[in-house]
């Protein structure tokens, strides 16, 4: 046996005063917040510096600070703040509406056989679908106004969202079920302490993925048919060919995807703190 896992060993070690290493980490997950900050600045400052050498032409790749520039117009001219205002109303009834249907689908599938042999195949004809070649119908069935925008994005985060949560249930062990079940706890209090906490974890990070296909969503449908969002104000842009104008409104997405990320991260703390 070596050293490393020989018992009388580690006495010996510790009687004479020597600190004992521990390797029962678990991948315990360190943060680094300046590592992606470094990574951040070191591909402006390439980007940067593409642009300066004439290595990348103004016109279909503007450099950095031009974009800044442009986003500080977007800024000061307001049309920011109106744009994103739009893009995160849809967002916002759009992912709730489809979270909400599928987390209740995604239970009941999870939890009872007939739900699950009904929706499973069910799930799996329709997920494939591109949602956004839906919008067209939704438009006939809901008009050009903003209905038919909730109802696509809500469309395109419901089946994850029910992937996800049945998923996650699945993940539950079953021995805590019937360790509980033995000690006659009622099955609601079984729902409610043992697989809603297990299935939780993976729930959320269905969040992350349906947050970002609503981002997605939101965009492509703004291009198709809306006066004010951040997709139609990319596509203006585009139209115009404003090219520093265009990465700007690339870049307020690639932020809010940003954001959306950091509080989910933040709900996943607090609501995941036991583990």
């Amino acid at each position: 046996m070596p050293d490393s896992l020989n018992p009388t060993a580690v006495s010996t070690a510790s009687s004479l005063g020597q600190p004992v290493r521990f390797r029962g980490g678990g991948f315990t997950v360190k943060r680094h917040p300046w590592a992606a900050l470094a990574a951040f600045a070191v591909l402006i400052a390439l980007w940067e510096g593409a642009s300066r050498l004439g290595l990348a032409s103004p016109l279909f790749l503007p450099p950095p600070s031009a974009v800044g520039h442009a986003l500080v117009g977007m800024v000061t001219d307001g049309s920011l703040w109106l744009n994103l205002k739009a893009s995160l109303g849809r967002i916002a009834v759009g992912w709730v509406l489809g979270t909400a249907g599928g987390m209740l689908v995604g239970f009941a599938m999870g939890i009872f056989s007939t739900a699950r042999a009904v929706g499973v195949p069910l799930v799996s004809a329709f997920f494939p679908i591109p949602k956004i070649a839906l919008l067209p119908l939704f438009i006939l069935w809901f008009g050009i106004g903003e209905p038919s925008k909730f109802a696509t994005i809500g469309f395109g985060v419901f089946f994850p969202t029910v992937i996800a949560t049945y998923s996650a249930i699945d993940q539950v062990p079953r021995n805590l079920i019937r360790m509980a079940q033995s000690f006659g706890l009622p099955w609601r209090s079984i729902l409610r302490s043992i697989v809603l906490p297990g299935a939780l974890p993976g729930i959320l990070a269905g969040f992350r993925i349906t947050a970002s296909i609503a981002l997605i969503l939101v965009v492509a449908a703004e291009m198709i048919g809306a006066e004010y969002g951040i997709g139609a104000f990319v596509l203006m842009a585009g139209n115009l060919m404003q090219t520093d104008t265009l990465l700007a409104g690339v870049l307020v997405l690639s932020l809010l995807g940003l954001a959306i990320g950091t509080v989910l991260s933040q709900l996943e703390r607090r609501l995941l703190n036991w583990r």
